[in-house]
């Protein structure tokens, strides 16, 4: 996917998880935070932030943020991002071979998954989560405890004894990482649930992007370290 109208800024503060400040060309401008999450290792002060500028007027922001440089690497923080990268691995065949639907936001159960596929007589939902928490060239999710996480594992689950396929993709947005790994000491019941959910046949996918200042695009598997507990130093 791509950004239009991007320019650079500083980032210096936020004062919600909302919004944040930052310097632009010499002032100091309120801008819109694309991601809800902590984010505490990547937005620091100082730090070089990319921006977009809205097509609409009205809005009180004019600028999201979206993209963040972490040392050398340019980390997208736009929370929407994984969705559409994954949609457009997918429809570009290399999800499943023979892909004929791929709907967003579908229910099953008591749960809303991100995608649900057909190709051919296969079926199946897939979750899509973004992951910006890198330490020392290894990636880890969640960065916050996620409840909603876990009920989506154990979904997922459950979609298979009713003869769905099903996968969590974890979208990296970074590039050129060494591993995945579930972040058990920021929530240890997540880790669980996943290495659960892998034992019952939930495929588990981790993908890194090709990440630059105004695009975010695929680019191709990642190293998973699912087996032993993982957790971010």
């Amino acid at each position: 996917m791509t950004y239009p109208n991007t320019v650079p800024a500083r980032f210096l503060s936020r004062p919600n998880r909302f919004v944040a400040q930052v310097d632009l060309a010499g002032q100091e401008v309120t801008v819109h935070v694309k991601n809800t999450g902590r984010c505490r290792e990547l937005l620091v002060p100082g730090a070089q932030v990319w921006l977009t500028k809205s097509g609409n007027p009205q809005r009180k922001t004019a600028y999201d943020l979206i993209a963040v440089e972490k040392g050398s690497r340019l980390i997208n923080m736009d929370a929407q991002a994984p969705n559409a990268v994954f949609a457009q691995w997918a429809q570009a065949g290399q999800f499943v071979p023979g892909l004929t639907t791929l709907k967003a936001e579908q229910r099953f159960g008591d749960s809303r998954f991100d995608f649900f596929w057909t190709a051919g007589e296969r079926k199946g939902f897939v979750e899509v989560k973004g992951v910006t928490l890198e330490e020392n060239g290894a990636v880890y999710f969640p960065d916050a405890p996620t409840e909603r996480g876990v009920k989506h594992l154990r979904g997922l689950t459950a979609c298979l004894s009713a003869g769905y396929e099903a996968a969590v993709c974890f979208i990296v947005q970074m590039e050129g990482v060494d591993f995945f790994s579930p972040n058990d000491r920021t929530h240890p019941a997540f880790g669980e649930a996943l290495r659960e959910a892998v034992q019952a046949g939930v495929q588990v996918l981790a993908l890194d992007c090709t990440v630059t200042e105004a695009s975010i695009t695929a680019r191709g598997p990642v190293t998973l370290r699912l087996s032993t507990p993982g957790s971010a130093p």
